[in-house]
């Protein structure tokens, strides 16, 4: 028998992406052509470190299910992941927690995708010499991630290593001066 390939376990924290891009870079509610391409996550992190993903997407139902949205997610290879808890409880913070807790027993690498620092401790616990990537908004990101870039932990932008959106997102970002061409802003 044959051992499994090794896989990467890419967990999105759904509520965070779509509160990010709606709040702070739209500044209203995503048209669903704005949102990610979630498809383009799940070939971003076959190829980045060339093995197989398998997509968790978290997201908070409240005793609802978005079924179009659940339907588009298995269409494409994720399996949704829909929480429920008590009033002001973080349910998929705490599921995204205890997922990377259990990863950490198994031989994966692990892409996280959120903005939200509340997942230090865990990726911390995870840089043990596997591969582990947080995927966000890099100027959303929290900053309690930089002091594990030496430690290991890759860091990617959703819209501009991605390429998760179909077009670009109305967002500020400081330039590298070799990337700066002027008929961007002209």
């Amino acid at each position: 028998m044959g051992e499994d390939p090794r896989i990467t376990y890419v967990l999105i924290d759904g509520e965070n992406i779509d509160a990010t891009l709606g709040t702070s870079i739209l500044g209203r509610r995503p048209r669903p052509e704005e949102r990610p391409r979630w498809e383009r996550l799940l070939q971003f992190a076959q190829e980045l470190w060339r093995q197989p993903a398998a997509g968790l997407f978290f997201l908070a139902a409240n005793n609802e299910l978005p079924m179009p949205f659940i339907q588009a997610l298995v269409a494409i290879g994720y399996r949704p992941i829909p929480l429920t808890g008590a009033a002001g409880e973080k349910v998929v913070d705490i599921a995204i927690q205890r997922t990377l807790t259990e990863i950490r027993r198994r031989q994966a690498d692990v892409l996280l995708v959120s903005n939200d620092g509340d997942f230090v401790e865990q990726v911390s616990d995870l840089l043990d010499g596997r591969r582990v990537g947080v995927v966000g908004f890099q100027e959303f990101r929290s900053n309690a991630y930089l002091p594990l870039v030496a430690d290991g932990l890759s860091m990617f932008d959703l819209e501009y290593e991605v390429q998760a959106f179909k077009e670009p997102l109305p967002r500020v970002r400081i330039i590298p001066i070799d990337d700066f061409d002027p008929t961007d802003f002209l």
